[in-house]
C-alpha cells in the first residue's frame, strides 16, 4: 500500500466513532439470569422454565433461574431494577402484582420508569378453588358455606397480601357479602400445598400452576375468572356468570432494567414470540390454560401504564390496606 493511502486508512480508523460496548459482542455474551420473585412451582416459576430451557438450546448461552420471594414479589422485582441495563438480567413475574403494588406499597422502584418491557408472555385465568374438605362444588354452595360459617373458611393468598391473589379473593368476598380470614404465602406452590392438605379452604390461582391438580383430583374446582367458558372445562361457570364484570388472572410478564439497548429488547422480544409459537410450547400453554400474547414491548408498556391506575382505584374504593 502506498504511504498516502495507508495514512488515509489510518486516518479513517481514528475518526470513526467506537461502537457502543454491547454491539461490538453479539447479545446473549454470557449467561442470562431470569429472576422469578416468588418460591419454585408457582406459575411464573413453570414459565420461566420454558423460556429458560428454549433460550439456552437457540443461543447456547446457559440461562439460569433464580427463585428470589419476598415482600409480595417486590423484592425481586428491586433486584432486577437496580441491575446493569444490558439484558442478562430479566425478572418474569405477575405482572398483576406489578401494576396493584404502587397502590398499596411504598415501592423501592418505579414501574414506569425503572424497567423496559419485554414481552407479556402470557395470560390465565384464575381459577377458584376449594380443598375437598369443603362440602361446595358451585359458587352458589361456597356462597352459602361461608356464609354459614362466618369468618371461618381460610382464604390462601397465593404471593403475599396484595397480590393478584389477594386482590381477587377480597373482590368475591365483598360482592357477594361474605367474611373469610386471609392466610398469606409466599408463592403459589405452598399454598396450593395447603390446598390440598386442607389447611385452608379456598383460594383464586393461576390456571397454569392450579389446574394440573385440579385434573388429579386433588382439589375441587368452583369457577374460572376468564370472560368466557374454558374450552377444556365447558362444564365450569366463570365467575362473572354470578358477578358480571368479574376478570382476574395472570398477567406474566418478562421485564429488563430500565436503559436496555432497544435493539437487545428487540431480541428477547422476536426469542419470546417465537418459543411462545413453537407447536409443542402451544399445547403446553393450552393444556395449563394459558394463552400466548402477541403483545409488542410498546404495548406491554401502556397496559401497565393503564393498569397501574384502574388498579389503584379497586383498591381504593374497596379500602385495601397491608399491615
Amino acid at each position: 500500500m502506498k504511504k498516502p493511502l495507508l495514512l488515509a486508512a489510518l486516518a479513517a480508523v481514528l475518526i470513526t466513532p467506537m461502537a457502543p460496548a454491547w454491539t461490538q459482542a453479539a447479545f446473549p455474551s454470557k449467561p442470562i439470569k431470569i429472576v422469578v420473585p416468588f418460591p419454585a412451582g408457582g406459575t411464573s416459576d413453570v414459565l420461566a422454565r420454558i423460556l429458560g430451557q428454549k433460550m439456552t438450546e437457540s443461543w447456547g448461552q446457559p440461562v439460569v433461574i433464580e427463585n428470589k420471594p419476598g415482600s409480595s414479589g417486590n423484592l425481586g422485582a428491586d433486584l432486577v431494577a437496580k441491575s446493569p441495563a444490558d439484558g442478562h438480567t430479566l425478572v418474569l413475574m405477575d405482572v398483576g402484582n406489578l401494576v396493584i403494588s404502587p397502590a398499596l406499597f411504598k415501592l423501592p422502584f418505579q414501574v414506569e420508569k425503572d424497567f423496559a418491557p419485554v414481552a407479556m408472555v402470557a395470560y390465565s385465568p384464575h381459577l377458584l378453588a376449594v380443598s375437598t374438605k369443603v362440602p361446595a362444588n358451585t359458587p352458589a354452595e361456597l356462597v352459602a358455606y361461608a356464609k354459614a360459617q362466618k369468618g371461618k373458611v381460610n382464604y390462601a393468598v397465593a404471593a403475599g397480601m396484595g397480590s393478584a391473589s389477594h386482590l381477587a379473593g377480597v373482590m368475591y368476598a365483598q360482592r357477594n357479602g361474605i367474611e373469610w380470614g386471609y392466610v398469606p404465602y409466599k408463592g403459589g406452590a405452598q399454598a396450593i400445598t395447603d390446598l390440598i392438605g386442607g389447611q385452608v379452604d379456598v383460594m383464586f390461582n393461576g390456571m397454569v400452576a392450579t389446574y394440573p391438580h385440579v385434573k388429579a383430583g386433588k382439589i375441587k374446582l368452583i369457577a374460572i375468572s376468564s370472560t368466557q367458558r374454558n374450552a377444556q372445562m365447558p362444564g365450569t361457570p366463570t365467575v362473572a356468570e354470578s358477578l358480571p364484570g368479574f376478570l382476574t388472572g395472570s398477567f406474566q410478564g418478562l421485564l429488563a432494567p430500565a436503559g436496555t439497548p432497544k435493539a437487545v429488547v428487540d431480541k428477547l422480544h422476536a426469542e419470546v414470540q417465537r418459543i411462545a409459537a413453537l407447536p409443542e410450547i402451544k399445547e403446553r400453554l393450552t393444556a395449563l390454560g394459558a394463552e400466548p400474547s402477541g403483545m409488542t414491548p410498546e404495548q406491554f408498556g401502556q397496559w401497565m401504564r393503564s393498569e397501574i391506575p384502574a388498579m389503584a382505584k379497586i383498591v381504593k374504593d374497596e379500602k385495601i390496606t397491608v399491615e
